[in-house]
């Protein structure tokens, strides 16, 4: 594969492994196992001493393209493929932390991801600190001797506040030069932000989001430095079991292909729908890292190149009306996942966010008029339509659609 090349045309070729048909699209192994011409080669495979598969819940195919072809979407040397979003962050903290070890955590994090850290970590020694994450102060106080891992979404879920990855880094140079920067990378997508090049040490994407794109399957990744993904990845990877299927694998490996497409155009209709949300008189505030109004926006120039295709905005009326506005919608859809071909709506203090306390939430800017949108492919002014005429049905209190 040619370094000359730019992303789309990488992301159409990158990871070719053809069989002996000369097929045009991918292939999909599905296979458990591989065959092995004699015992000697079963041997040396087990032994690592000659290239092959030997299961695939260590590695396979078709998976093995799909790495591959993420690899070089975000630049890194290695990447490993993973069941979900969530093995890949819990695989990704697992290998880097041990018993007696300590890790910062941003608080804004999506649920899961605070389950792990503040909930399942410490269950096994693992000491951990939530901070404010847009606070590089509040980051370098909670360091400790022990302090091995620095992780964090960025931009956040679901308020879009920004991490200052590279202030991050710094901190960790500084005070923790063994620990590892782990970033949640999804919101922004490779596309428009690029955590290795800031200093970041692994990147972390649940590949059910942008990477499939159009709400199909689920899976996760893992991207870094190749030496530390097989000293430290590998091994928590092949014995704790949270492999790709081949299947999934084959999907998300043809979505790669048109990423780049879908990507820059559902960023281009979020900032139109930002601009025009804010001009609503039942909108409070709106949160899109395109803006100039959005509390980091010096930030989002510095450290990103797009804005998102996720943006958040609350309604003045808190809960009832948040809830009259989504359920007034007629052609954006319901759901707590994001990244979709479809425009995605939801709700997080009842939704995604709903296990935290109230005053947790507000902590982290996530009011009850807080509404989430995962901006899809249609039509720009569909969608603007669609959220003109809900929010001003909720306004004027007027009858629903289905009352």
């Amino acid at each position: 594969m040619s370094d000359d090349w730019a992303l789309a045309t990488r992301l159409v070729h990158e990871g070719g492994m053809r069989s002996q048909f000369g097929e045009t699209s991918e292939a999909m192994f599905l296979t458990q196992g591989f065959v092995y011409k004699t015992a000697e080669e079963a041997a040396a495979r087990f032994a690592g001493e000659a290239e092959g598969f030997v299961y695939s819940r260590y590695g396979n195919p078709t998976v093995a393209m799909f790495e591959s072809r993420m690899a070089a979407l975000e630049g890194a040397e290695a990447c490993r493929a993973t069941s979900s979003g969530m093995s890949a962050v819990t695989a990704a903290l697992t290998a880097a932390l041990k018993a007696g070890d300590h890790i910062v955590a941003a608080a804004a994090l999506f649920g899961g991801c605070r389950y792990v850290v503040e909930t399942y970590l410490p269950r096994f020694g693992v000491e951990a600190t939530l901070v404010d994450g847009t606070d590089l102060a509040a980051w370098e106080a909670a360091v400790k001797p022990n302090t091995k891992a620095f992780f964090m979404e960025s931009p956040t879920n679901p308020t879009l506040a920004l991490v200052d990855i590279a202030g991050v880094a710094g901190i960790r140079d500084a005070r923790a030069p063994e620990a590892l920067v782990v970033v949640d990378n999804v919101f922004a997508t490779a596309l428009w932000q690029s955590p290795l090049k800031l200093g970041a040490d692994l990147v972390v994407y649940s590949a059910t989001k942008h990477i499939d794109g159009q709400g199909r399957c689920l899976g996760g990744a893992i991207l870094g430095r190749e030496e530390w993904i097989k000293d430290n990845l590998d091994i928590i990877l092949r014995q704790t079991g949270p492999a790709m299927s081949p299947f999934n694998a084959w999907v998300l490996l043809k979505s790669l292909e048109t990423l780049p497409l879908r990507i820059r155009a559902q960023t281009e209709t979020a900032a139109r729908l930002a601009d025009a949300l804010a001009t609503h008189d039942a909108v409070k505030r709106v949160i899109y890292p395109g803006r100039d109004d959005h509390p980091q926006a010096e930030l989002a120039r510095r450290q990103m190149t797009g804005g998102s295709t996720l943006l958040a905005f609350s309604i003045a009326g808190g809960r009832e009306e948040a809830f009259r506005v989504s359920n007034a919608l007629r052609l954006i859809k319901l759901s707590n996942n994001l990244g979709d071909a479809k425009s995605l709506l939801t709700h997080p203090a009842t939704t995604t966010h709903k296990n935290l306390a109230p005053e947790a939430r507000l902590a982290l800017g996530i009011d009850d008029g807080l509404l989430r949108l995962s901006v899809g492919l249609e039509d720009a002014d569909d969608l603007i339509a669609d959220l003109t005429q809900a929010l001003d049905q909720a306004r004027s209190g007027g009858r629903l659609a289905g009352e």
